[in-house]
């Protein structure tokens, strides 16, 4: 970690965006190039992180600056990398893969994983192939391409914050839902560590793998709070 070198925060606007301002010297990325951010209510959150670090810069917890640089330094930079890699989540989604026993845990798939299927098949015109196991099976290939579509279609911050979610759920499909309003972000997760939850019901909980599931809901959760402070929510 670095040692605090500044004392005041302040955001400053800009014809291009809002900059963050350590006492008076605008912030750069990794890559030097100027942190901007595109709304008020984003750059406040941003140099809200700036403000309460303590003697000594913890990047860990900076996770809305983090995304802000991934979003000017990596996504911007190369979109169809990023694009890419997302729609690959398309051919193995986490919500294709069902188990074939026992009942109570094929039911809780069926009741948590069909809807946001049947609601982006509907809303993309798509089709999937589910399957028992984990052996994978080719989607079909209109599937991939409008599924690839989806994601082109985002804007360079709501990419950032799907380059997070999308592997820590393991679902490109649970994601653009939540982004499309079909369904809460807490209600997506939920869905994501359904599997996590059963093992967990059968064999009692894990201090080591619970503390890992809170670390990721917390990335989680702030990615979404970057997409959404990125478009002018608080």
């Amino acid at each position: 970690m670095t040692k605090r070198f500044y004392k005041q925060v302040a955001v400053e606007e800009r014809a291009d965006g809002r900059a963050i301002l350590l006492d008076g010297r605008a912030v750069n990325t990794p890559a030097r190039k100027p942190l901007l951010l595109p709304t008020d209510a984003l750059a406040d959150a941003v140099a809200e992180e700036w403000r309460v670090q303590g003697e000594e810069i913890d990047p860990g917890s900076m996770r809305l600056t983090g995304l802000a640089n991934a979003a000017i330094d990596r996504i911007a930079a190369d979109r169809g990398d990023f694009e890419r890699d997302l729609a690959g989540y398309g051919d193995t989604d986490l919500l294709y893969y069902r188990a074939a026993e026992p009942e109570e845990l094929v039911q809780r798939q069926v009741d948590s994983w069909d809807p946001p299927l049947a609601w982006a098949r509907q809303h993309f015109d798509v089709d999937f192939r589910l399957l028992t196991g984990v052996m994978p099976r080719p989607q079909p290939a209109e599937t991939l391409e409008r599924l690839g579509a989806a994601l082109a279609a985002r804007d360079d911050p709501t990419l950032a914050a799907f380059a997070r979610t999308v592997p820590l759920s393991g679902s490109l499909v649970l994601m653009l839902a939540v982004d499309e309003g079909a369904m809460s972000a807490d209600a997506a997760w939920e869905a994501s560590i359904l599997d996590e939850l059963w093992e967990e019901h059968l064999w009692g909980e894990d201090a080591l793998a619970t503390a890992s599931r809170a670390a990721r809901k917390a990335d989680y959760d702030a990615a979404w709070r970057f997409r959404l402070l990125s478009r002018g929510a608080r």
